[in-house]
């Protein structure tokens, strides 16, 4: 195979893939996006689309990608049936393990905080019954299927090209390009291979709406138990779960009860909404994203791009744009 030393391959269709791509062909470059699965086959598609530092490190990096990608998807939610992207008004709090609520004490954040526009602290009115603070705020909510659909087609837009087959090494990769951008998220760990990647498995449930209009979240850091309620187009997705390397993707019928119980006391309706679909996912976790540049053994570019936990959608603008800015520091080397 002749590599085509100006040509970029990103490999990984998930959001982190696909925004990559975006960005790069934008910028005017010839770029082919390899996956194996189709988009509503990649774990971005189960995702409940919150735009929120979640489960991600460093969050000094992590909350600059985030406050990047706010300002993106905001305005792509003034196009929502396009772009799959809202702008939804919701609640943040955080249990911690004696029932006080966390968001308090120093979680990374303050950057954050102090760049979503509007957002304030919680009334005591608009706080669930025995926590005592959380944020108030209005953010994107995106509906992931949708907006995949969309990343596809303003890829294509950009002259890109998808191709549907697996890559069994990067080395491979970069016998096809001059660059290989490595989003292949919970692949990486064997395809780089990186044995510090790991599942954080998500379990969720999908209900009809009983007039569900606001968003709800309560996630103490690292507890394997989430509340949160997210209002999308096909219905509202409860969850949830972030196990630790469980690598199972069968849904499991006690915990999807908890679920809806935990759901149920912030929204009573929702106890009594009918069940549409039960999903499981699993967050491609790292120590810290790894978004770097290195060089392979035959001499191809790699940008990695991959270990974005619970935050895909939150961080994918922001690191595409970093990974924009690593291939021109390269070749201007």
């Amino acid at each position: 195979m002749t590599i085509d030393e100006s040509g970029v391959l990103v490999v990984g269709g998930g959001v982190i893939g696909l925004t990559s791509a975006i960005a790069l062909a934008e910028s005017g470059r010839r770029v082919r996006l390899i996956s194996r699965d189709a988009v509503g086959g990649t774990t971005s598609a189960v995702a409940g689309g919150l735009c929120w530092p979640y489960r991600v490190q460093p969050y000094a990096r992590a909350v600059r990608w985030s406050v990047r990608s706010y300002e993106v998807l905001a305005a792509l939610a003034e196009r929502p049936a396009e772009t799959g992207a809202r702008m939804v008004t919701g609640t943040m709090t955080a249990e911690v393990a004696d029932g006080t609520a966390g968001l308090d004490a120093d979680d990374g954040l303050t950057a954050w905080y102090e760049a979503v526009p509007a957002l304030r602290r919680a009334r005591p009115d608009e706080l669930p019954e025995g926590c005592e603070s959380g944020w108030r705020a209005r953010t994107p909510l995106v509906d992931m299927p949708a907006h995949l659909r969309y990343l596809e087609r303003r890829f294509a837009a950009a002259g890109g090209v998808v191709e549907r087959r697996p890559v069994t090494s990067l080395a491979e990769a970069g016998r096809e390009a001059g660059t290989v951008v490595n989003c292949s998220g919970l692949g990486a760990r064997d395809l780089v291979p990186d044995p510090g990647v790991y599942p954080v498995q998500g379990q969720l449930v999908i209900v009809e709406n009983p007039g569900v209009e606001e968003w709800f979240v309560s996630a103490a850091p690292g507890a394997a138990e989430t509340t949160y309620v997210l209002p999308q187009p096909y219905g509202v997705v409860l969850g949830g779960t972030a196990c630790e390397h469980a690598w199972s993707r069968e849904p499991d019928p006690a915990v999807a009860v908890a679920i809806v119980a935990r759901c149920a006391r912030r929204f009573p309706a929702l106890a009594r909404a009918r069940v549409l679909a039960h999903r499981v996912g699993l967050r491609p976790a790292r120590s810290e994203v790894r978004l770097a540049a290195e060089r392979l053994p035959g001499g191809a570019l790699c940008v990695h791009n991959y270990g974005h936990g619970g935050a895909g959608v939150t961080v994918a603008w922001g690191c595409a744009d970093d990974v924009v800015r690593l291939i021109a520091e390269a070749d201007a080397a």
